[in-house]
């Protein structure tokens, strides 16, 4: 058994993220565990960039309101205690609605191979996250 020590919360890194988003560590495997545990809290309007996981990604919101969209135009509105299952290599993003803050677990595996498991790409444009609102489930 291994007592892990409290991770300081930082801002996210606006190359990534639109608005004010801050992460706070909770879990990264060592040894034969590959899962990355965080606690994400988006501000109003804040939101990630598009990206993918090599092995998949899960966000369980723990407050809030948010919404997750993905290529295909596919946008879900997720509230505090819904989970949501991206898959592998799927390009989504995830964050706040405009007027409500949102906090979520961000669960996700590394490949065996140990390289990231996360590949960030374009910002989602303020256009497609302003319709996200008339198309959100």
């Amino acid at each position: 058994m291994e007592l892990r020590p409290v991770q300081p919360t930082a801002q996210a890194p606006a190359e990534r993220f639109t608005g004010d988003v801050y992460l706070t560590p909770i879990y990264t495997g060592t040894g034969p565990s590959r899962m990355t545990v965080a606690l994400v809290r988006f501000t109003p309007g804040a939101r990630t960039n598009w990206h993918s996981h090599a092995v998949g990604q899960t966000l369980h919101v723990t407050e809030g309101v948010g919404l997750v969209g993905t290529r295909d135009g596919t946008v879900l509105r997720i509230h505090a205690g819904e989970t949501v299952v991206c898959p592998p290599g799927e390009d989504h993003w995830h964050g706040a609605t405009a007027g409500t803050f949102m906090s979520h677990l961000a669960m996700l595996e590394a490949e065996p191979d140990g390289g990231d498991p996360t590949t960030w790409l374009e910002p989602v444009p303020d256009e497609l996250y302003a319709s996200a609102f008339h198309t959100s489930a």
